[in-house]
């Protein structure tokens, strides 16, 4: 059964830092893609950042370029999303996807879309403390 769980987050400074935590379960990363999302309250789900682990391509939000980083760690079937200089506009659920078809991968990394194909993790709070 694919699952994913997310974890790490919490509640941060503006300009502070954090790593969420994205552990999969039931498949391995190599042919999928993965996908951060984050969800604000009263907001659309927004594609945050993506990477397709078979080739560590990643793709990012142009909100988020710069300030987040998005790795894997294939031992631990996990991928990683580094928050840096936290803003307010960053705060809400957090939450990881994953989709393995060609056209999802597409839609999800290079467009950072959410698609309906996506296995999705329950999701992580991150807030600020301004």
């Amino acid at each position: 059964q694919v699952q994913l769980v997310e974890s790490g987050g919490g509640l941060v400074q503006p300009g502070g830092s954090l790593r969420l935590s994205c552990a999969a379960s039931g498949f391995f990363l190599d042919y999928y893609a993965i996908g951060w999302f984050r969800q604000a309250p009263g907001k659309e789900r927004e594609g945050v950042s993506c990477i397709y682990n078979n080739d560590g391509q990643t793709y990012y939000a142009d909100s988020v370029k710069g300030r987040f980083s998005i790795s894997k760690d294939k031992s631990k079937n996990t991928v990683y999303l580094q928050v840096n200089s936290l803003k307010t506009k960053d705060t809400g659920v957090y939450y990881c996807a994953a989709v393995h078809d060609a056209l999802s991968i597409q839609a999800m990394c290079v467009g950072l879309r959410v698609v309906d194909t996506v296995t999705w993790g329950n999701g992580t709070l991150v807030t600020d403390s301004s």
